[in-house]
């Protein structure tokens, strides 16, 4: 994975609640078994339509840019499916807003190097504003500080996220990595037991 430290970049607007797992990345597509490929068919039902033809309607063919995606309250709900947040990440973001995300989604999306940042309504609701006045509009998300902050509406909001998790992501690490980073440790500590 990524290290995640701070990011700076547009946004990519999604203003629906509840969109759930099976929108994120459909049932159908989740025959692989690596990680790579999975962005090409994220929200894949709303991006094309029944004649595989791109729908010029939908957000992302629109041809914006951005590593952000805000989404609506409730995002990742429905079924636990990790391909969900593997989508999102093979596809460009490294950041999803919103004001609730649900849990095992959240998990799968920090185990998998996708950063979710669960803000206040009123600030989700100022950066969609803001994000539909100016779709050039630069939101800064900082780990370290545990801060998203939005300068062009002169607002900020401390985030949380789980220490041991932000240790991972701020060093690449998923929890295989993180157990490899501590071979020396174990292998001490074993050798203390004899």
């Amino acid at each position: 994975m990524d290290k995640f430290i701070t990011l700076k970049s547009t946004c990519i607007p999604l203003p629906l609640q509840n969109v759930d797992t099976d929108q994120i990345i459909p049932a159908r597509f989740l025959k692989a078994t690596t990680r790579e490929g999975f962005g090409d068919n994220l929200f894949r039902d709303w991006r094309f339509n029944s004649a595989d033809e791109p729908n010029a309607d939908f957000i992302l063919n629109k041809g914006l840019e951005g590593k952000i995606l805000v989404a609506g309250k409730n995002f990742g709900c429905g079924s636990s499916r990790e391909h969900a947040a593997w989508a999102i990440y093979d596809y460009g973001f490294k950041v999803v807003v919103s004001s609730f995300f649900a849990d095992i989604f959240k998990n799968n999306a920090l185990n998998n190097g996708l950063l979710p940042v669960q803000v206040s309504d009123e600030f989700l609701e100022a950066l969609f504003a803001q994000i539909e006045k100016d779709s050039a509009t630069v939101v800064e998300v900082s780990l370290e500080d545990e801060e998203i902050s939005a300068p062009s509406i002169g607002q900020a909001e401390k985030f949380e996220i789980n220490e041991y998790k932000k240790y991972c992501l701020t060093n690449g690490y998923d929890d295989i990595d993180f157990l490899i980073s501590k071979k020396e440790e174990v292998e001490a500590y074993e050798t203390s037991l004899k």
